[in-house]
């Protein structure tokens, strides 16, 4: 009498689990340069959007193994750094940021108005959005997702998907030209 093994048992699973990594990788590769983007435009800070994506790969890396879905890796990565953003936001607000006066007495860059131009002036403005309101004009703008898209990444329907974008593209707009 023959064994009979299943496909998914032994070396055969072994090759399985390789493949399912290995898919997993090869999306969160892809994923990278979107997700950069995405941090960088939410917390305006190269450095805090590299370390926020640092943290959120490893986040996936450890759900490699759970069977995710990667149709889906784009949206759920998002969100796993948009957590990390408020997380971030909430320790710096807890711990403020402690600088030595002395430090700067003699800074020649402090006496000279910086000159940002309009960019800076769209980091700045979008900085003091709140966070619903960033999050859905990145969506939009930044990332190109269409109505439907936001609507199923943040699990709201698509009317209000358009309200947000529209109060948001409002205060945006009050910020970076107020009314006299």
């Amino acid at each position: 009498m023959e064994a009979c093994t299943h496909p998914a048992t032994g070396p055969d699973r072994a090759r399985l689990t390789m493949a399912v990594t290995r898919a997993f990788a090869d999306a969160l590769t892809g994923e990278l340069p979107r997700l950069r983007r995405f941090a960088h435009a939410l917390c305006g800070n190269a450095t805090l959007a590299d370390d926020l994506v640092q943290d959120c790969i490893e986040r996936a890396l450890t759900q490699a193994q759970a069977g995710r879905d990667i149709r889906s890796l784009g949206p759920w990565l998002r969100s796993v750094v948009h957590n990390l953003f408020i997380d971030e936001v909430r320790r710096a607000k807890s711990r403020g940021t402690g600088m030595d006066v002395q430090d700067f007495s003699n800074d020649l860059a402090l006496s000279v108005p910086p000159s940002g131009g309009e960019i800076a002036d769209l980091l700045a403005a979008t900085a003091r959005l709140s966070d619903e309101h960033r999050r859905i004009l990145i969506l939009a703008g930044v990332e190109a997702l269409s109505y439907r898209e936001i609507a199923e990444e943040l699990g709201t329907p698509i009317g209000t998907v358009m309200s947000r974008l529209a109060r948001a593209r409002a205060a945006l707009r009050a910020i970076l030209d107020p009314a006299p």
